[in-house]
């Protein structure tokens, strides 16, 4: 063993060398109709995917599977009635999936810290309520290392809007627990989205998930993930989705850009953080997975104030430099980005959503397929590949694959399907990319070379700058 600051790492693995090779899929109502059908469908999507998804030597335990989905209302309601929760009206309160420690006293420092903290970023925690699963369902390297899990309810402030504006301050409040409480993991705390994810084969995370069975769970988005790791060890928290996206693949360039992000917040300013920078730094956990940074950096930006395809499409850029098809504005605004944020570049077929939005973007190469049906019910299916849903062929209304670099978005909130132009024109359209360049912006070969010589200083004490046979030597 070699110790590594505070980490021993063994001599055959550096957890900086980590890649994924995944499944992928999600299901979605176009007009955002909530329904346990989504849910199910998800289900057998990551079900069909045992091929993508890694396991043990036994075939008892696996790499890890997830299912990111909306908050049920209709189910939560039902599922703390007998707690004395009351919850309000949709999304006026946030749900948290934790995992704790099996150890009942750290367990119970750990969610009276959570506690303290909501009260001091001006919020009420609701209560507890520990989740229904089944662990006979597990290998025995899984559960061995299972959680406690457990959900915490929190209530939306009077002076906080629905939406963002709430999940910024729960956001807010989970980036100073985690800082304090070492030990537990949250999976997800948000109004809109909720991820139910672990070491498990592909077909456990419906039989250990109770919630998942309950046709009252409703949704109308459903993001799944098997995860397959190539050279890393499983983990409970490692398992995707992560908070905003899921990911196939691997981000090649991540030393370069976790190096570059820390080394940016020293100069990271939003007005939404004018009192509130400090606690939500370190931005990126450089702990976790390459997709688990990347996601720590668009959560950022978007809790920001930047919409997610917008950040999505700034740290994942299509090919635009030596591009003549993009038009002008579209250049400008990934020119614009490109001084302040790097590419996060790799192999990578991306998923990710907001709880009103799902989109999937494809790398550059694309080396990581993606393909969708549309279908005449008004829903988008996608998955790394086909054949992973039993459809009626007379049902599907188009069928495409995502190309490399192109993104492609469900608004369920509008109630539409926009393709890759419609969504980055938009964006280039909002605001005057080229003008700003043009004021702005300061290449190095045009600064001048100033008209004078460099000073020169003399020699101080026994060292000079003559040649190195002229340096005396001091024993």
């Amino acid at each position: 063993m070699r110790q590594d600051g505070n980490q021993k790492t063994a001599p055959l693995y550096d957890p900086r060398f980590e890649h994924d090779a995944c499944g992928i899929g999600a299901v979605v109502d176009i007009q955002g109709r909530q329904s346990h059908q989504t849910v199910d469908d998800a289900l057998k999507i990551v079900e069909k995917l045992e091929h993508r998804a890694g396991k043990d030597a036994e075939g008892q335990t696996g790499d890890g599977v997830g299912i990111l989905l909306q908050i049920s209302h209709r189910f939560f309601q039902k599922a703390v009635a007998g707690l004395g929760i009351e919850l309000g009206e949709a999304r006026d309160y946030g749900v948290g999936m934790f995992f704790f420690s099996q150890d009942t006293l750290r367990r119970s420092q750990a969610k009276k810290m959570f506690e303290i903290i909501v009260e001091k970023e001006g919020m009420e925690l609701l209560g507890w309520r520990a989740v229904p699963v089944a662990p006979d369902t597990l290998g025995h390297k899984a559960l061995a290392k299972m959680p406690r899990i457990e959900q915490g309810f929190v209530e939306r402030p009077p002076d906080a809007a629905r939406g963002l504006e709430f999940d910024r301050r729960l956001y807010v409040a989970r980036r100073v627990f985690e800082q304090s409480s070492g030990d537990t993991y949250v999976a997800s705390l948000s109004s809109r989205t909720i991820v139910y994810k672990g070491m498990f084969l592909v077909g456990q995370l419906r039989r250990f998930y109770l919630d998942l069975q309950d046709t009252d769970y409703e949704s109308a988005l459903a993001l799944v993930h098997s995860r397959f790791s190539t050279n890393t060890n499983p983990s409970w928290e490692r398992a995707h989705p992560n908070r905003f996206i899921l990911h196939n693949g691997e981000i090649n360039t991540i030393r370069g850009n976790v190096d570059r992000m820390l080394a940016r917040e020293e100069t990271m300013h939003a007005p939404v953080w004018e009192h509130g920078m400090d606690k939500v730094l370190p931005v990126v956990d450089v702990s976790g997975s390459d997709s688990a940074m990347l996601d720590n950096t668009l959560e950022f930006l978007v809790m920001s104030g930047m919409e997610l395809p917008l950040a999505v499409m700034i740290c994942i850029p299509e090919p635009w430099m030596n591009n003549e098809n993009l038009s002008r504005a579209r250049r400008d605004l990934y020119q614009y980005y490109a001084v302040m944020m790097e590419p996060w570049d790799g192999p990578a077929a991306i998923l990710f959503s907001d709880g009103d939005q799902v989109g999937a973007v494809l790398d550059r190469n694309g080396l990581r397929p993606a393909r969708y049906y549309l279908t005449d019910d008004g829903r988008l299916l996608l998955s790394s590949e086909v054949g992973v849903l039993d459809i009626d062929p007379a049902r599907i209304v188009k069928k495409s694959r995502l190309e490399p670099g192109k993104m492609l978005l469900v608004d369920t909130v509008r109630g539409r399907v926009i393709d890759d132009g419609g969504i980055k024109e938009r964006y280039a359209a909002r605001n005057p990319y080229g003008e700003w360049l043009d004021r702005n912006l300061v290449k190095l070969r045009d600064l001048p070379i100033p008209n004078r010589r460099v000073e020169q200083y003399p020699p101080a004490g026994w060292f000079s700058c003559k040649r190195p046979s002229a340096i005396p030597m001091r024993m």
